[in-house]
């Protein structure tokens, strides 16, 4: 079987990358998509689709959202200008979006995890997500949830198929 080749983000449409454990993990309670801070050899590095999101997170400190353990390798073409693969970059949002998630991370129950990383319109954007962690037994809810839901289309899928065959 042939290996599959990453497909290079072109024109700058398209998903880089994607944190699907952290729907696993945490309840997301509300999302902004906000911009980035990046420098040259980190956007020429994205574009050809590589990016991390497995440990990342962000945090607000002093009124600014900061995105730290965000994995974008050094760029291949690049030299003795590229940049540290897991160095912190600055999140963009407006003050009052800002306010409001310091407001609700401040107690400590809440977190930002970034979900996805995607361009658009030629601009580097992530998909941040205010999320409450779930305990082991909302988790095994979650998954019995979607089993069933998977089992009711395949009950009535059979049906559909039985009534026109």
């Amino acid at each position: 079987m042939a290996k599959k080749k990453k497909k290079k983000v072109v024109g700058g449409a398209g998903v880089i990358a994607s944190n699907r454990k952290a729907r696993h993990d945490y309840t997301i309670l509300e999302t902004y998509e906000c911009g980035i801070a990046l420098v040259g050899t980190e956007v020429k590095s994205l574009r050809e689709g590589k990016a991390s999101l497995v440990e990342a997170f962000a945090t607000v400190d002093d009124g600014e959202v900061w995105l730290r353990h965000l994995h974008i390798p050094e760029y291949s073409q690049g030299s003795w200008t590229n940049h540290s693969p897991r160095r912190v970059r600055k999140l963009l949002l407006h003050r009052r979006e800002i306010d409001s998630i310091m407001g609700k991370v401040r107690d400590g129950r809440k977190t930002l995890v970034p979900l996805s990383l995607y361009f658009k319109g030629g601009k580097l954007k992530v998909e941040l997500g205010l999320a409450e962690g779930k305990q082991a037994y909302d988790k095994r809810q979650s998954i019995k949830r979607r089993t069933e839901e998977r089992e009711i289309v395949r009950d009535l899928g059979r049906k559909i198929k039985g009534v026109h065959a």
